[in-house]
Formats: C-alpha cells, structure tokens, sequence
C-alpha cells in the first residue's frame, strides 16, 4: 500500500498533505469519542497495541511489490474489531510514521498518500460496520460474512486509493494501468485471508472471558450496542 518515490511528486504531492489532514482530523473526532466513552488511559492503551501490532505487520509478515505499490497483510478490520476505529486509526498512523522513521526514510515524502490510503479505508468500515453487523450482536460474535464484508470494503479500499495515488502521479498510460491491475489482483489474497484472522482471533477473545470488562480492547467486543 506504500507509494513507491516517484510516482507522485512535485505540487501533485499537496494533494496528499489535504487528504491525510482531513482523515486524521475525523480520526481525532473518532479518538475523542473514545475518551468521552471510555476515558484516555484506555484509549492510549489501545493506540499503542494497535502502533506496535501494525509496525509488526509491516516489518515482520510477508510483504512483497507489486506493481505501483507494496502488498502488505494490514489487518485492518482485525484492528478496527479489537480496539475500535479511533485507537486503531492513531495505531495507524504512528506505526505508519515510525516505519519512516525508523526504517524506510524514503517513504516520508510520501506519508499524507500512504496514512490517507490506510486511514480512510478505516473510517469507511466504521460506517459499513453499522450497517452490517446488528446492534444486539457483540463484535466477537460477527459472522464469516459479516467480516468478509468489513475486509472486502477495507482492503478494497487500499487498493482504490493506491490506484487513485498512480493514476493521479502517472497517468492513464498502458503500463501504469498495467501496473495498478497487477497491484489490485495481488491484493485478492489479502482479501482471502484476512477475514479468516478476524474470525480466529474472534474464537480466541470468545474464551477470554476475563476480559470482557477489561479496557484494553472496545467494549462492543463482547458487549452489544442495543
């Protein structure tokens, strides 16, 4: 999902800087929730699993380029199930901004198209998730489908925007629409796999029954919304 240098740059990149600033600024409304909800200490617990799950994801499971871009396993509505939209969001983005730090400083310049392409996929799910999934049903209860959907539209997503980030940087030319195919039929795997983890690690919340008022993870876990 990174933006590989060079395929936006010059005044094309303000773009970029736009986009993440309107999704972290619904991310801080999301956050801010949180604590309302909950109260800071839960939510800074939350953002720092989620930053150090991510980082992990980034650096540790596979991950290979693909055209434009770079397929990575994001697990975003794993995250998003877990922790909630807000934590999962600054989880997000600070793991997104200390891989560029710490590891692939190159990717800086292009850290508003990258944190917009993971952030807004999020937000979208936050939505979906109202829709598809019933009040009266705990998030650990969620079913193969409901979380296929909630996958699908994240990962679909990603890809969306990375295909927008090339389109924009390269244009509509044969090799670049090449490129942003092959990059979206990589990420078919992804879209495969990861509804399977969130079931998984579902199944094993379910038997962590000790958590269930814990803050460390969202209370619609294991607690309905009606």
């Amino acid at each position: 999902m990174h933006i590989e240098p060079g395929i936006v740059d010059g005044a094309k990149m303000v773009l970029g800087y736009a986009t993440a600033t309107g999704a972290i600024g619904y991310s801080a409304k999301l956050a801010l929730d949180t604590v309302k909800r909950d109260g800071i200490a839960p939510l800074a617990v939350r953002a720092v699993i989620a930053a150090l799950l991510v980082f992990s994801f980034f650096e540790i499971l596979p991950h290979f380029p693909v055209g434009v871009s770079e397929v990575h396993f994001i697990l975003g509505s794993t995250l998003f199930l877990l922790l909630g939209a807000g934590p999962a969001a600054i989880g997000l983005a600070l793991a997104l901004l200390a891989q560029g730090l710490l590891v692939a400083p190159a990717d800086l310049p292009q850290y508003g198209m990258n944190v917009t392409s993971l952030l807004v996929p999020l937000l979208a799910i936050d939505a979906l998730a109202r829709r598809v999934i019933p009040a009266n049903t705990a998030y650990k209860d969620v079913s193969y489908g409901q979380a296929l959907k909630l996958s699908t539209a994240y990962q679909a997503g990603v890809v969306a925007w990375v295909a927008f980030w090339a389109v924009y940087g390269r244009g509509i030319g044969a090799e670049n629409l090449a490129q942003v195919a092959g990059f979206g039929v990589a990420y078919m795997g992804v879209i495969i796999v990861e509804p399977l983890v969130d079931l998984a690690v579902l199944a094993v919340a379910k038997t962590l029954h000790q958590l269930a008022d814990s803050k460390v993870f969202q209370s619609r876990l294991y607690h309905t919304a009606a």
